[in-house]
């Protein structure tokens, strides 16, 4: 038997956000910046609290300090509004302080407003938290906050989304309706991402999430954590530990991923942790690596991370 869990209303289209009515006496859950780039006031919010210091991979503690700032004032709901770290940080306090959850990406490709998970760090190292009560009672998906992103940042989000959907469909606890999703999320996502056509990034990246969101991500992601402890993205990181995996496990989106990688020019990275102490890392999550289609070793991850060491932006053969 299988189950697939989604926020109960995904709202979506261009402005969809603007034209939403937001409950009053909320708090936002954002990062610096989001007053100024006009996204409180796009929002057309009122009454509302505000916490607007989310930082990139954000920690545990981070999350903590927010639950006890706000644990005395009387706010209706909380909004997550910004890429995955701050919907990552708001659904998992909202889940704590059981409150209603709205989540509105303004960047498009953790999937994180349609999924149960929350990543943040515990002791410096990134770690997965599962639980269907962190799904948003409400997601938001308007294309308008693509308009005017950096295209570093459209760059790390639309890869993050193909990792993510890719390596949905190869995921051991995968079924026929998650694969499909995972498919045509990949689909879309090739297409905006080859042609610039913005509007199919949001919508790939959107079904991505609704995809890997039932399933799970596998060896490329466990791979990348090691690379964003040392300060690396996560989309960029997994540029290059996403088609390193695809070539280990065989999977027939290897040859498509790696020419979306090459097109997207992503830097060279490297990993300064030694790869025995890093392999022992990897080899402890086992979310990802007990869902990867093919068993890994440890030395399977000394070689790959060799491998990836190795890798550069033109020759990824």
């Amino acid at each position: 038997m299988f189950k697939i869990t989604q926020p109960p209303v995904i709202m979506f289209g261009r402005h969809s956000a603007r034209d939403y009515s937001f409950p009053q006496n909320c708090l936002v859950i954002t990062s610096r910046g989001a007053i100024t780039r006009g996204w409180l006031e796009y929002l057309k919010l009122d009454n509302y609290h505000i916490f607007d210091k989310v930082e990139s991979n954000p920690s545990i503690e981070i999350a903590e300090s927010i639950i006890s700032e706000f644990s005395n004032s009387n706010f209706s709901s909380i909004i997550g509004l910004g890429g995955g770290s701050s919907m990552d940080v708001a659904k998992f306090i909202a889940n704590k302080m059981d409150k209603f959850k709205i989540l509105i990406p303004t960047t498009f490709g953790s999937g994180s407003e349609v999924t149960r998970i929350s990543v943040l760090k515990v002791n410096g190292k990134k770690k997965s938290f599962h639980d269907d009560s962190q799904i948003a009672n409400i997601a938001i998906v308007d294309s308008h906050f693509i308009e005017d992103s950096p295209i570093e940042i459209i760059r790390n989000s639309a890869i993050d989304a193909t990792a993510q959907c890719s390596e949905g469909f190869d995921s051991k606890s995968g079924n026929s309706f998650t694969k499909f999703l995972c498919n045509h999320a990949f689909n879309l996502l090739e297409e905006g991402i080859m042609k610039m056509d913005k509007e199919k990034i949001v919508m790939g990246s959107l079904i991505s999430g609704l995809g890997f969101g039932n399933c799970s991500t596998t060896l490329g992601h466990a791979l990348s954590y090691v690379f964003s402890n040392e300060g690396i993205s996560h989309g960029h990181a997994l540029a290059f530990t996403t088609t390193m995996a695809h070539k280990f496990n065989r999977s027939q989106f290897y040859e498509r991923f790696l020419k979306i990688v090459k097109k997207l020019n992503f830097q060279k990275i490297y990993l300064k942790q030694p790869f025995d102490e890093a392999a022992d890392l990897i080899l402890t999550d086992r979310n990802h690596l007990d869902n990867n289609p093919i068993k890994v070793t440890k030395n399977d991850l000394i070689v790959l991370l060799e491998e990836i060491n190795g890798m550069n932006t033109i020759n990824i053969e």
